[in-house]
């Protein structure tokens, strides 16, 4: 039994497909069903030699770029003049009653 099926069950299974596809179209499709598996296998091996390669190897610290935290330096300074509708998330005029992207009430 594989995949708790009986042999009637794999029988009928594989009536359908060559029913489905034609039996012309079989070999096509087991080619390119093989190659499938043999790349997933392959892929699923090159991405534990990878993480092994990745463990081995510490980054050193000069490759590291310190970045100086400037916080909001590039925003705008109208910001404060805007307000942002809570359905839709457009960018509103601060006197605006309603949304002018979906027209709901601004708080």
């Amino acid at each position: 039994m594989i995949f708790g099926m009986g042999p009637l069950e794999l029988v009928l299974i594989v009536v359908v497909i060559l029913i489905i596809f034609g039996p012309k179209n079989l070999p096509k499709i087991g080619s390119a069903l093989g190659k499938t598996v043999k790349n997933v296998r392959e892929g699923m091996e090159e991405g534990s030699e990878e993480k092994s390669d990745d463990n081995a190897s510490p980054i050193e610290s000069h490759d590291v770029e310190v970045v100086e935290d400037e916080d909001d330096a590039d925003a705008p300074e109208d910001a404060d003049e805007s307000v942002f509708c809570s359905k839709c998330g457009t960018k509103n005029a601060a006197d605006a009653d309603f949304c002018s992207k979906c027209g709901a009430k601004l708080n």
